[in-house]
């Protein structure tokens, strides 16, 4: 009768933290997809995704105007250096909103 009541208290403790591991993956997911949004913002006519992508593409070029392909795949004529400001600021604030949020969820766990 002990050992039954020992593997009930075992499996009751595995199923606890298997569903607190859950959680906290579903959370993170959500939480990465509230931010990967978040990172969208028009300039000069056009959507961009604030990404390291877009920030290496508009430090790669020398010119003051490029065109560039926005997020609808619509050619947008944009002042480089502006949107290259905008880019990196954008994307260090939802960076450091996600990396908050994303502490303070793991502290709860």
């Amino acid at each position: 009768m002990l050992l039954f009541c020992f593997i009930i208290v075992c499996m009751n403790d595995i199923t606890k933290n298997v569903k607190l591991r859950f959680d906290h993956n579903r959370n993170k997911q959500l939480l990465k997809e509230k931010y990967e949004s978040k990172m969208m913002f028009a300039f000069e006519g056009g959507m961009w995704k604030a990404s390291p992508e877009l920030i290496v593409t508009l430090a790669t070029f020398d010119e003051d105007t490029v065109v560039l392909e926005d997020m609808y795949n619509n050619p947008v004529s944009v002042n480089r250096s502006e949107l290259l400001i905008k880019t990196k600021q954008h994307w260090q604030e939802q960076m450091n909103g996600w990396l908050f949020e994303f502490q303070e969820s793991s502290r709860q766990r």
